[in-house]
């Protein structure tokens, strides 16, 4: 799954994918950053890659299935 984060004042997003079986454990960890209940919400991708983001500045979060058909460029 993808997950995106949109950070507050910044123009790019971070977005990272983690394995499908940690939608549960995302969220609550979600949750809790946007509660208040932690401080940084700390991520780790399918590479082992942590990220953290300051909860006070997440705006919002995107969690979704990968579009592994999605297609670049012209035509089809």
């Amino acid at each position: 799954m993808e997950v995106r984060i949109v950070v507050s004042n910044v123009g790019r997003e971070v977005a990272l994918e983690q394995a499908d079986d940690e939608l549960e454990s995302t969220k609550s960890k979600v949750e809790a950053a946007l509660s208040g209940a932690v401080d940084v919400l700390w991520l780790t991708d399918k590479r082992g890659r942590q990220v953290g983001v300051s909860a006070s500045k997440i705006a919002y979060v995107e969690i979704g299935n990968t579009d592994k058909d999605r297609r670049m460029g012209f035509g089809s």
